[in-house]
C-alpha cells in the first residue's frame, strides 16, 4: 500500500499542457481502465473486510487499517461502490489541523471518489446499475460509510453520478463536490435559473415548493428568505470569483457561463493567469489579478462601473472583505413599476436589507468564510446551504440527473488534474504536498 506517483518521469509542465484536452491521453490509460468491469464480466462479490484510512486524534497523520467492516447497505436508495480513484479536497487536511467537521473518532475522510458499482439501489426508481461507472459525492461527513477513504463505499443514489465513456475514472473523481457548491451556491444564494441548460434545476423554485420542515432549520433561512425573487441572478448579470484557480471556481465559473452570466476571476496571473486565458470552459470576460488586492478592486469597479452585484469568494474572510469592496447594489430610483413579491414568498429577514424594493441588493457568496463585518446596507451575506445535496433528495437528484446530462454533452469539463498518486497509503504524504501549497488550479487524485 505504500504509496508513489506514476507522473514522476513527467515534467509537470508537460503534464499540464496535456490536460488541455478533456480526455487524459497523455496518461496512456487503456480501454479497460476507462472502463473496468465488461458487460459480460461477473461481478465478484466485496470482501467482508477492507483496508481503510483511519484518523484517530485531531493533528495526527491517518493511518492505513485492515480488516476494516465493509459498510453495508441500509435502505433502497444506498448503493455500494468500488473505490478506484479518489479526489482530494482541502477540507481533508484542514479538518484535522484545525480540528473541525471531525464528528466522531477514529474517523474517515474523504468528500468524493469514482469507482464501479458491486450492488445497486433496490429502488425500483433508481438510475444506477451493478458495473455502472459512477463518481459518488459525499457531502454527509457524519455517516464514515460514505467516505471515501476505503475500498468500498456506500452512496445515495441521488448524490451518485454515472460517468460516460469519454470521462476516466481519475477524471470522475475530481469535480464532485466543487459541482455541487457551485450549483447551490448560484442556484440558490444567486438566484439563477438552469432550466435552459440541458433543462437544468430552478433550485430557487424546487425548495420552495418544499415543505419547510424538509429544510434543516439552520440553512432554511437561507433557502428560502435569502434572495427575493426580483433580486435574482439574471442572463448578462456580472459574477466576480474571488480565488478564480481554485476547483470550486472552476465548475462555478463553468455554469454561471453556461447560464449566460458575464464573469470577472480574481487570481495570481503569474500563476494562473495564462492557463485561464487560453482555457474555453473557465476563460472570463474580465480577469484580475489579486496580488494588490485594493488595485483588484479598483479595477473591478472601473471596468463594470457599478453593475457587479454579485460575487462568490473562494479563499476565506480576508479576501471575502475585499470582494464585498468590489460590489454595488443597484438602485433603480423611484420610478417605475414596483417589482413584487410572489404570493406566499417571505420578505427577506436579514436587517440590513434595505426597505425600499427599488434598491437591488448586492449579493456576497462566501464558500469558506464571510467578511467579519455586518453586511452594509444594500449587501446580503450568504452561506452555501451544502447539506440540502443529501438531506433533500428532489435537489440531490435534480443536480446528479443534470450533471450526467452535461458530462455526456460535454458542455462541463473536469479540472485539470496536477499529478495522481496510488494506494491509500499515499494520502498523507499527498495532503501533505497541499499543505505546503504545491498543488494549485488543479486537482490531486489518488487511484487506489
Amino acid at each position: 500500500m505504500s504509496g508513489t506517483s506514476f507522473l514522476r518521469k513527467m515534467s509537470l509542465h508537460k503534464f499540464r499542457k496535456s490536460l488541455s484536452s478533456p480526455k487524459l491521453d497523455s496518461l496512456d490509460l487503456t480501454e479497460a481502465e476507462k472502463a473496468p468491469v465488461r458487460p459480460d464480466e461477473p461481478l465478484t462479490p466485496p470482501p467482508e473486510t477492507q483496508t481503510v484510512l483511519l484518523l484517530h486524534a485531531a493533528r495526527q497523520p491517518y493511518e492505513l487499517t485492515d480488516d476494516y467492516p465493509v459498510p453495508q447497505l441500509q435502505d433502497e436508495h444506498e448503493v455500494l461502490v468500488r473505490t478506484q480513484a479518489i479526489g482530494l479536497n482541502p477540507i481533508d487536511w484542514k479538518a484535522p489541523d484545525f480540528n473541525f467537521a471531525i464528528p466522531t473518532l477514529p474517523y474517515i475522510s474523504g468528500r468524493e471518489l469514482a469507482g464501479t458499482v458491486i450492488r445497486a439501489p433496490s429502488s425500483s426508481s433508481t438510475r444506477l446499475q451493478e458495473k455502472d461507472r459512477v463518481l459518488v459525492i459525499s457531502t454527509d461527513y457524519r455517516d464514515l460509510r460514505k467516505a471515501a477513504y476505503q475500498e468500498y463505499v456506500v452512496g445515495l443514489d441521488y448524490n451518485t453520478v454515472r460517468l460516460p465513456p469519454s470521462l476516466s475514472i481519475e477524471e470522475g473523481s475530481t469535480l464532485g463536490v466543487a459541482f455541487v457548491a457551485a450549483a447551490l451556491a448560484l442556484g440558490v444564494c444567486a438566484g439563477l435559473d438552469f432550466s435552459h441548460v440541458l433543462d437544468g434545476p430552478d433550485l430557487h423554485s424546487l425548495v420552495r415548493d418544499l415543505p419547510a420542515d424538509r429544510i434543516a432549520e439552520d440553512i432554511r433561512a437561507e433557502c428560502l428568505d435569502g434572495i427575493r425573487s426580483h433580486e435574482r441572478a439574471q442572463k448578462g448579470d456580472w459574477l466576480a470569483v474571488w480565488g478564480g484557480s481554485s476547483t470550486s471556481a472552476n465548475l462555478t465559473i463553468q455554469l454561471a457561463k453556461l447560464a449566460g452570466l458575464k464573469t470577472v476571476a480574481v487570481v495570481d496571473k503569474a500563476k494562473h493567469g495564462l492557463r485561464l486565458a487560453n482555457h474555453k470552459a473557465i476563460r472570463t470576460d474580465l480577469l484580475v489579478d489579486s496580488h494588490d488586492p485594493e488595485r483588484a478592486v479598483a479595477i473591478i469597479k472601473g471596468n463594470l462601473k457599478g453593475k457587479l452585484r454579485f460575487g462568490i469568494d473562494t479563499r476565506g474572510r480576508e479576501s471575502a472583505t475585499s470582494l464585498l469592496q468590489a460590489l454595488s447594489p443597484d438602485n433603480l430610483g423611484g420610478g417605475g413599476e414596483q417589482p413584487l413579491l410572489k404570493e406566499g414568498e417571505a420578505p427577506p429577514s436579514p436587517p440590513s436589507t434595505p426597505h425600499d424594493s427599488t434598491l437591488l441588493s448586492a449579493h456576497l457568496i462566501g464558500l469558506t468564510g464571510l467578511p467579519k463585518q455586518t453586511a452594509p446596507e444594500g449587501t446580503l451575506f450568504h452561506t452555501v446551504p451544502i447539506k440540502l445535496f443529501h438531506e433533500v433528495p428532489a435537489v440531490g437528484e435534480a443536480l446528479v440527473s443534470w450533471l450526467e446530462r452535461l458530462l455526456k454533452e460535454g458542455l462541463v469539463q473536469p479540472p485539470e488534474i496536477i499529478d495522481v498518486e496510488s494506494g491509500l497509503g499515499s494520502i498523507n504524504k499527498a495532503l501533505d504536498r497541499m499543505r505546503k501549497g504545491e498543488i494549485s488550479g488543479g486537482k490531486l487524485v489518488v487511484r487506489v
